[in-house]
């Protein structure tokens, strides 16, 4: 569908891509019900109303409205007071609603919202007579949007897997940047007015990300190289003196030989020294 997300648009790239345990899709259903399938008892078009296209018309409001997170489980649902701060935008309620269910649901992925729920908002679309991958040509091409709106859509559509993806890998040519953008906000019916300061902005998120990635490898590289070079260190510091080895013997005197090498039996003292010999050989080769 045409509003699948990825959250480095909005700065939750410390969020992990993968859970650590089997998702529940039931859970996350319900979830994300709670903010998209408001009525959709008697209104079938609910879920696409509100988190899939704005060419599906306006949901139904009024004192008729009833959540269908009602006397489910707070645990797994959008409660009202938090309701009241989800965007009007079909779009920008999708993103919104998605990160407010993965907080609640930490097992769950912005994959599983894509693989299970964008088929429910598809369904709701047909339900509404609409179909989601022809909804930018059924919009009023005429209709202006709000930029906020418009940046949404475009940034959705630049970071998906088909264009630059969530770090810009594919996109750090400035060519490649433009063929996606020119797609991008060609679909975006109503956002001509937006697009050049859209395109500035979207320009400094991918240098900003680009440049990160660089950082986080020099980092990366800079901590593998300092912990060998103490590893190092701190080896040859144990062959000073044979301080290694004596620890050894101590060691193996203290927790195997029965009589601990005391002075009346040094041949397990001896045979202690032996089993540590490869100490000795290590710092040979160290030096």
């Amino acid at each position: 569908m045409t509003n699948r997300i990825i959250f480095s648009i909005f700065g939750l790239l410390a969020m992990p891509t993968f859970a650590f345990g089997a998702c529940s899709v039931a859970n996350l259903t319900r979830c994300l019900d709670s903010a998209c399938a408001i009525n959709i008892g008697a209104n079938p078009a609910a879920r696409c109303q509100y988190c899939g296209s704005s060419a599906a018309g306006k949901p139904t409001q009024g004192k008729t409205m009833k959540a269908i997170s009602a006397g489910a489980s707070m645990k797994y649902t959008i409660s009202d007071k938090e309701l009241k701060k989800a965007p009007s935008d079909a779009g920008e309620r999708y993103v919104w609603a998605t990160k407010a269910c993965l907080e609640k649901l930490p097992d769950c992925t912005a994959d599983d919202v894509t693989d299970n729920y964008d088929k429910l908002i598809e369904q709701s679309c047909t339900a509404a007579g609409i179909s989601t991958q022809l909804a930018n040509l059924l919009e009023d091409v005429n209709e202006e949007k709000t930029q906020s709106a418009c940046a949404s859509e475009i940034n959705t559509c630049i970071v998906d897997a088909k264009h630059c993806l969530a770090d810009y890998r594919n996109c750090e040519n400035d060519a490649d940047f433009d063929k996606y953008f020119s797609e991008c906000s060609v679909a975006a019916v109503g956002c001509d007015s937006f697009s050049k300061t859209i395109r500035s902005n979207l320009i400094t998120a991918r240098d900003r990300a680009i440049q990160n990635a660089d950082k986080i490898l020099t980092n990366i590289v800079n901590s593998y190289k300092t912990a060998r070079e103490n590893k190092l260190k701190n080896t040859q510091n144990a062959c000073i003196d044979n301080a290694a080895w004596s620890q050894c013997v101590a060691t193996v005197c203290n927790n195997n030989m029965p009589h601990k090498c005391d002075e009346t039996h040094e041949y397990e003292e001896t045979l202690a020294g032996q089993l540590c010999e490869f100490h000795k050989i290590a710092c040979d080769r160290l030096k």
